[in-house]
């Protein structure tokens, strides 16, 4: 048996290890990695990056959401440091900078859109894994073309 300190710190490996792959699994578009990274019913708060509601549903249908506007850019990189996180038994929340870069090729103007900011995630042990259950994104700040996501949505619509 481990120590109560040494089980604390292996969790919060653990926890950030589960923000890591799924910035991985976005950039790879490696979508069954991306939905392992989620509770089978989760909430998600994305109305600072421009979406109207707070989803709350399955997981499946939130890896879809996400895979219909990633999938028609050329490239994403998803960076997240300065992991703070708090745990509680079964329950932790985790709160990372994040820093993502996506880019499309366009005819005209900036063919870069980035956005930084910082997730807030609500996560739970299932089984000897942790799962995200709720988060959020907070942007602070971003420059570029955003319309590359609303072109990359279409083009990935038109397959």
């Amino acid at each position: 048996m481990i120590s109560a300190d040494l089980q604390v710190l292996s969790d919060k490996s653990a926890i950030s290890e589960v923000l890591h792959r799924y910035a991985m699994a976005i950039d790879l578009r490696d979508w069954s990695l991306l939905r392992e990274c989620f509770t089978d019913q989760m909430q998600a708060d994305f109305r600072s990056f421009g979406v109207r509601d707070i989803y709350q549903g399955p997981a499946d249908d939130w890896v879809e959401a996400i895979r219909s506007t990633i999938a028609g850019l050329d490239v994403t990189q998803h960076l997240t440091a300065n992991h703070s996180c708090r745990v509680d038994g079964d329950e932790a929340r985790l709160t990372a900078y994040l820093q993502a870069l996506h880019r499309l090729q366009v005819e005209r103007g900036d063919s870069d859109y980035t956005c930084g900011g910082y997730y807030t995630c609500e996560l739970q042990r299932s089984g000897p894994d942790w799962r995200i259950s709720a988060y959020s994104l907070t942007v602070t700040w971003d420059r570029g073309n955003r319309d590359i996501l609303r072109q990359a949505q279409r083009k990935s619509a038109g397959r």
